[in-house]
């Protein structure tokens, strides 16, 4: 089940939230576990087990943890905790490519089907693993006390709107709120617009140019006008999709009472790599950070240790997304260039480039670092390379000019658009909410969004399945 689909919309979401407000206060972390393990379950109901599994692990170990009489009876309890974590993520995410690449280094060959397995990857175990990392080492570290009980914990991890795809949740950032939160009609509204919002720029705009960015990239041999638009097409879609999701996880925790951590800043606008990881995925960008970066030494031990760090942790955050030789090299890409800037004096919004070229610069590097994370293998990138320079010619081919429609060529420049006014939402967002505006503001503001989510609703309705981008990773 998806956010962006009839039965969601019109079935669960409401079927939900009349349960959840029907069931007395005491009762709600019960019926969130419930609710959503039952979303989780929709699509294959035999990966609850594992789900369950994890949860019990990661709950276990928490209190073992707390327990311990000594740190280094903590770290060790933390260490295998972690470990035991990880190694489900390492089994159903990176056996086969492992093991495929370890027989390709070694040069050897092995009898078909010994070492690789058919594995079905379940939909977001990244997140989810990640999590129960987080609730281990928040504990281990005294950053949060161990769950109440086991309903709390389960509810945690489970809660529905960031079960699949994120934010990724730090423990210590929601156990508060798993134990007493509020629920107002206020925080209510103003999770129903998020929703909106983001339901808007997933349905209308990502699921839009997505068709012209599959078009483009899958060309055998596009042009320099075709790569660069297929790239863009890319480049948009992917921030819309996943942005317009994050967006609506944060309204439909708003709904329940939760407060989500914001997941993007306007991240197109950067004008520095660094500044774009400050901006782009920033649950991700803080969870590999403080538990990733920080343990691996950070800069607390030299220039050259802290560029070290820097590129190791991207290499890592680039594995986390896929099992394939792309998304290590779109790690890599995007350490070397943290590693640079940080050599050259740039540090958080400050730039290390001319001032002029400041943009240019970090968009063209995150729309070629995109390209490897789309492509299907590190080839194909290379070959798509080739073509956004020149060597296969300049011009739109007649083969792709006529599949290329102006609705289609619309939408990206509307999104185009909206990634520049993007930074004046939130203000855009109080209109809607009636804070500090007028009424004929506030009417406008909400007639726009609600028009907007009409149109979305009845493209959605329409249109074929059309997944979520981070489902895979």
């Amino acid at each position: 089940m998806i956010f962006s689909s009839n039965i969601f919309v019109f079935v669960f979401l409401p079927l939900f939230l009349a349960v959840y407000y029907l069931t007395p206060m005491r009762w709600r972390s019960m019926t969130i576990v419930i609710g959503s393990w039952t979303f989780y379950g929709w699509w294959r109901v035999d990966f609850l087990a594992l789900y369950a599994l994890v949860t019990v692990w990661s709950y276990v170990m928490g209190h073992l943890i707390a327990s311990a009489r000594d740190q280094e009876s903590a770290k060790l309890r933390c260490i295998v905790g972690s470990v035991g974590s990880l190694m489900v993520l390492f089994y159903f995410k990176y056996w086969n490519f492992f093991t495929a690449s370890l027989i390709d280094v070694l040069g050897v060959t092995s009898p078909a089907g010994i070492f690789t397995m058919q594995i079905i990857l379940p939909i977001g175990i990244s997140f989810f693993i990640f999590e129960s990392i987080s609730y281990m080492m928040d504990i281990y570290r005294k950053d949060a006390p161990p769950a109440r009980n086991f309903v709390d914990f389960a509810a945690f991890l489970a809660l529905y709107p960031h079960l699949i795809a994120g934010p990724v949740m730090r423990y210590k950032d929601l156990s508060a709120q798993i134990v007493s939160r509020t629920h107002t009609w206020t925080k209510f509204n103003e999770g129903c617009v998020w929703f909106m919002i983001g339901f808007a720029k997933k349905v209308l705009i990502a699921d839009s140019v997505a068709p012209l960015a599959d078009l483009l990239f899958s060309a055998e041999s596009p042009t320099f006008t075709e790569a660069w638009l297929g790239a863009t097409a890319y480049t948009v879609q992917l921030y819309f999709d996943f942005s317009g999701y994050s967006e609506m996880a944060i309204g439909l925790g708003l709904m329940i009472g939760f407060r989500l951590i914001k997941n993007f800043d306007s991240p197109y606008i950067s004008r520095s790599i660094t500044e774009f990881w400050r901006r782009w995925h920033i649950s991700l960008s803080e969870w590999l950070r403080d538990y990733l970066y920080i343990t691996l030494g950070g800069n607390r031990k030299g220039r050259a240790r802290t560029y070290v760090n820097l590129f190791l942790t991207m290499l890592l955050g680039g594995l986390w997304h896929g099992a394939n030789w792309t998304f290590i090299v779109w790690g890599a890409w995007h350490g070397g260039i943290l590693a640079l800037e940080r050599a050259l004096g740039g540090k958080g919004k400050e730039s290390p480039y001319p001032k002029l070229l400041a943009w240019p610069i970090t968009i063209v590097a995150v729309m070629l670092g995109w390209v490897m994370f789309r492509a299907h293998d590190v080839g194909s990138a290379f070959a798509f390379y080739e073509a956004m320079v020149g060597l296969n010619g300049f011009a739109l081919t007649d083969e792709y000019a006529w599949r290329i429609t102006d609705m289609q060529l619309a939408w990206l420049l509307i999104a185009i658009a909206v990634v520049f006014i993007e930074p004046n939402m939130r203000r855009i967002t109080r209109g809607v909410l009636a804070m500090g505006r007028s009424a004929m503001t506030v009417g406008m503001g909400r007639a726009a969004l609600v028009t907007a989510f009409a149109f979305a609703v009845l493209k959605m309705s329409a249109d074929s399945y059309s997944p979520f981008l981070y489902f895979q990773f």
